[in-house]
């Protein structure tokens, strides 16, 4: 019974569930990576991959906001702290998404005031600066913010505000290239699974399918160089432990001490990197190799939730503090009470049937391939 659940089981249990939401965000922007590819194919391409992403477009924006609904639940203290202190690296995440959303209402609709091509620079604005954002956001689970909490504040009646953040808000993290690192790794990411569905949702056409095969390659190339790199500077970086009383200690290459811990969290990382390379190799080079774009997205999925479960599991902040690191915050410390974790927790078990019901809308409208020669659907 979840009520005879710990509190630290229970904090688990959260964790694993925001990690699941993060892993499936991160697979459902290679909407967002068949965005960035508008601007640089002709017109009719440009309806072909509007009309394909089209029909998933709400999917990316709907898990992200369950993902930040997510951990305003388990992690209140997470959440006002990141969403509410580095409010310039989200409100360039959402500006951008509401881009998208616009862009999709209007794009095709007849006497709109600005042009088609407005909103394709829309959509490839959504495409990049969601993606890499994104990235940045997440590579903070590791590399941390310029932030302070003191809980003493909460009674303070003239300014009760726990968290802090240097002035800059967090938007000193875009410019940090231990982020950036893990932001166009995830755009090229995109990018590379954009072009796997999109072989697999149009009619076979020579010269069409080969640029998609090209782009594949080239793009899948380009992000396991950023991601390697980021793996490699992640591997040899120092990190933070929290000890029984509380105390945060500096621990040297912690997150490759954490891989030889969590073993589970090793073989998630290796079967993805595995998955990965054989979605990318088979596609790019097999013609009738099928299944491409599931072995990428598994092999996806698996990746990044190994990387959630370095960030907060073995005692390590899941986002760490530079300017104090007492303030850096674990799933012990930035969770709800046991009451309102355990009340979620069975909420959390409708979660199922909500996947099930994804996994059918998304086989009904992927139903049927489009023929990149003939007049796409518009939006």
């Amino acid at each position: 019974m979840i009520t005879a659940l710990s509190l630290y089981a229970l904090q688990c249990y959260w964790w694993v569930l925001v990690s699941v939401l993060g892993a499936i965000l991160v697979f459902l922007l290679f909407v967002q990576g068949g965005q960035s590819m508008l601007l640089f194919t002709s017109p009719q391409k440009r309806d072909l991959i509007v009309s394909i992403f089209g029909r998933k477009w709400e999917l990316t924006f709907t898990t992200l906001v369950t993902f930040g609904g997510a951990a305003f639940a388990a992690f209140p203290l997470f959440y006002s702290t990141s969403f509410g202190g580095a409010y310039w690296l989200w409100m360039l995440i959402l500006l951008s998404f509401v881009l998208q959303a616009v862009s999709y209402e209007f794009r095709s609709k007849p006497g709109n005031l600005f042009t088609s091509r407005t909103y394709d620079i829309f959509l490839f604005i959504n495409g990049f600066v969601g993606c890499v954002l994104l990235g940045v956001a997440v590579a903070m689970f590791f590399f941390g913010g310029e932030f302070t909490v003191t809980r003493t504040n909460l009674l303070d009646a003239s300014a009760p505000v726990i968290s802090s953040w240097a002035p800059t808000h967090g938007f000193e993290a875009i410019f940090n290239i231990r982020n950036l690192l893990l932001g166009f790794a995830v755009f090229f990411l995109a990018r590379t699974m954009a072009a796997i569905y999109i072989i697999g949702s149009v009619e076979k056409e020579a010269e069409f399918d080969r640029v998609m095969r090209r782009s594949v390659l080239v793009n899948g190339v380009v992000f396991l160089v950023f991601f390697l790199t980021f793996l490699a500077v992640l591997l040899t970086a120092d990190g933070y432990t929290m000890i029984a009383d509380g105390t945060v200690t500096v621990t040297p290459y912690k997150y490759l001490n954490n891989y030889l811990t969590l073993w589970w969290a090793l073989i998630a990382l290796l079967a993805g990197a595995v998955l990965v390379i054989i979605g990318i190799a088979g596609t790019a080079f097999g013609r009738n190799f099928k299944g491409g774009s599931w072995y990428f997205a598994l092999g996806t999925v698996l990746a990044v939730l190994s990387l959630f479960w370095v960030a907060g599991f073995n005692d390590t902040p899941f986002y760490p503090s530079l300017t104090d690191a007492a303030s850096s915050l674990t799933i012990r410390n930035a969770s709800s009470s046991h009451f309102t974790l355990t009340v979620m927790a069975y909420a959390s078990l409708v979660i199922p049937v909500v996947l099930a019901y994804v996994a059918y809308v998304w086989r009904v409208l992927a139903k049927g391939k489009m023929n990149p020669s003939a007049p796409a659907e518009t939006h």
